[in-house]
């Protein structure tokens, strides 16, 4: 897969982003491209849902007392978002670089009822144990890339250096990712989240309702009843799919926002509490200072 990491390069010279450090939005909508110069230690971090896709460099996510690698030749997919810490590695002094697809929900409905009607799709797919014993699965796997999915991978990356091809193209090569990816190895991620009634798909809907609410004074009763589902089954479902309780996962997401309005923003500390739903500012620093390992205020000087 080393071809990856040259388009991935000639894509960053062709655009003028060897000096970007970060992530950036491409001509393709929910594609976007990630460069790096160098790997940094274990920092919190908040990944959202998709299809991760490296071309230099690797990663080692680490969730719980889970550890998820990947790196060039690998994929991960990401059903729902999950504050986790993130270490990233240079291979012989290369930029990291990587691409990241969000994964349209009309889209994935389009393609699982597709597939649900294909006979061999459907057979395959119950013999993923994941998919029929009702069991629930961290939202978040890697797996090695077939050959199909990284020439998928690479031709989104050659239309990329043209804007009208990408126009034109990309989003029928983003529809074939999605695709290869709901019938590999990891297709059930996907496959569970298109599912409205079960279990997975309703902690998808409550995340989704903090990421955008995670300002408002949310309950874990009132998320519960969003779910339909009892209060101690709430909590274990909410557990299996985010390693968090929904109350960490709640504050964990709220500190991500509030060193971002730090950072990007330039809000003060106290400002930007009150703007994630902390009301009380002693509080806020304390536990930012926990997890960030740093003071509100010297994060505001990093920028």
């Amino acid at each position: 897969m080393n071809k990856l990491g040259e388009l991935m390069q000639s894509y960053a010279e062709l655009k003028g982003l060897n000096t970007l450090e970060g992530a950036q939005t491409t001509s393709i909508p929910g594609v976007h491209f990630y460069r790096a110069s160098e790997g940094n230690g274990r920092v919190p971090l908040l990944y959202q849902s998709g299809i991760i896709v490296m071309g230099q460099g690797h990663k080692q996510i680490h969730l719980g007392d889970q550890c998820v690698s990947y790196g060039p030749g690998d994929y991960l997919v990401i059903g729902v978002p999950l504050p986790l810490e993130c270490e990233a590695f240079a291979d012989e002094g290369k930029a990291i670089l990587g691409m990241s697809i969000d994964v349209d929900p009309q889209l994935l409905h389009n393609l699982v009822n597709t597939l649900s009607h294909s006979l061999e799709s459907t057979a395959s797919h119950a013999r993923n144990p994941a998919a029929t014993n009702g069991a629930l699965e961290l939202g978040l796997k890697s797996s090695c890339m077939c050959d199909d999915l990284g020439e998928a991978c690479k031709r989104l990356l050659k239309v990329l250096h043209s804007d009208v091809e990408a126009k034109v193209l990309g989003p029928s090569i983003v529809e074939e990712i999605v695709f290869r990816i709901l019938t590999g190895s990891n297709g059930h991620i996907l496959f569970d989240l298109a599912r409205h009634d079960g279990h997975y798909a309703r902690i998808a809907k409550v995340l989704s309702r903090i990421h955008k609410e995670y300002a408002e004074p949310l309950t874990v009763e009132g998320l519960a009843d969003q779910a339909n589902m009892s209060l101690s089954g709430f909590h274990r479902a909410f557990r299996q799919v985010t390693m968090e309780s929904p109350l960490q996962y709640l504050k964990k997401v709220r500190l991500n926002k509030a060193r971002e309005l730090i950072q990007t923003e330039g809000k003060r500390a106290n400002d930007a509490a009150m703007m994630v739903g902390y009301t009380s500012p002693s509080q806020f620093s304390r536990e930012f200072k926990r997890h960030f390992n740093a003071t509100p205020r010297s994060v505001g000087r990093l920028n």
